[in-house]
Order: C-alpha cells, then sequence, then structure tokens
C-alpha cells in the first residue's frame, strides 16, 4: 500500500546532545528520527502504546542516514516524517532535518518490521493499524 504522509514536528538541540566541538553527537539523530516517527503515527490516531497493547511490535530493521551539516546546540530543529508504505510485513518511513534556518541536516529512511509481541515472529499488520492509517490520510 502506497502512502503519502508527511508530519512535521521539532525538536531542540540541548547541550547534553552536543560533543566537544558544539556538534550535535552523530549518534543522537536515530533517537531524533524515532521522535518524529512516534509523532507521526500519534498524529494518525496511532500511539506506539496503543500498537503495543494491541500485541504487535515494530522494531527497526533497516536504518540509513545521510549527514548533510552539523545541527549545533540551541539549534531549533524541524523533523519532517513521511510513511510512505506498507509492503507485507514491512512500514517504510523516509525523514529530512532542517535547521532553522531552513538548511537541510539530514536525509534518513528507516523500514520497521511488524512481530507479534509474543513470539517475536514477523506478521502482517493489523486490520485495525490499516484501517486506521487509510481512514487517517484520506
Amino acid at each position: 500500500m502506497e502512502i503519502n504522509y508527511i508530519f512535521p514536528c521539532q525538536i531542540r538541540i540541548r547541550y547534553s546532545d552536543t560533543d566537544k566541538m558544539g556538534y550535535c553527537y552523530y549518534g543522537n539523530y536515530a533517537s531524533f528520527l524515532e521522535v518524529g516517527r512516534v509523532e507521526a503515527l500519534r498524529s494518525l490516531g496511532m500511539s506506539y502504546k496503543s500498537i503495543e497493547e494491541s500485541g504487535m511490535m515494530m522494531p527497526v530493521l533497516e536504518l540509513k542516514i545521510n549527514y548533510l551539516a552539523p545541527a549545533l546546540y540551541d539549534d531549533l530543529l524541524t523533523i519532517n516524517t513521511m510513511v510512505t508504505k506498507i509492503e507485507g510485513t514491512r512500514i517504510y518511513f523516509n525523514y529530512e532535518i532542517f535547521n532553522e534556518l531552513g538548511k537541510k541536516l539530514i536525509d534518513a529512511h528507516t523500514i520497521l518490521v511488524f512481530v507479534n509481541a509474543n513470539t517475536r515472529k514477523p506478521i502482517a499488520p493489523s486490520k485495525e493499524f490499516i484501517n486506521t492509517l487509510r481512514h487517517a490520510i484520506q
């Protein structure tokens, strides 16, 4: 199922996010992408908590980040999270992160896999998940 949903959210770079050079530590970007992903799903009416309570989990299968420019202490970042498709047991997300001057800092994508919370085996997304997604993006 092809999807074209974009959700922006913002975070500010804290002092603890930076390294000695004042740059945001590269490992923090995976957490920023998670914030964007969680908030994008929440905006569609699905919290991670409710997804897990339904017996489904969504671990990350693949993560790719292209670092284009550094974020600096106190920068206000906009994370644009795009839900692009669901294919079989997988859901695909693309991301762009911009600073407050509009400079693109990051291009990224993740693939998550739907798994049964008890067996940890891949499963198709629940009908409720698909229906909620379809209803929200129409």
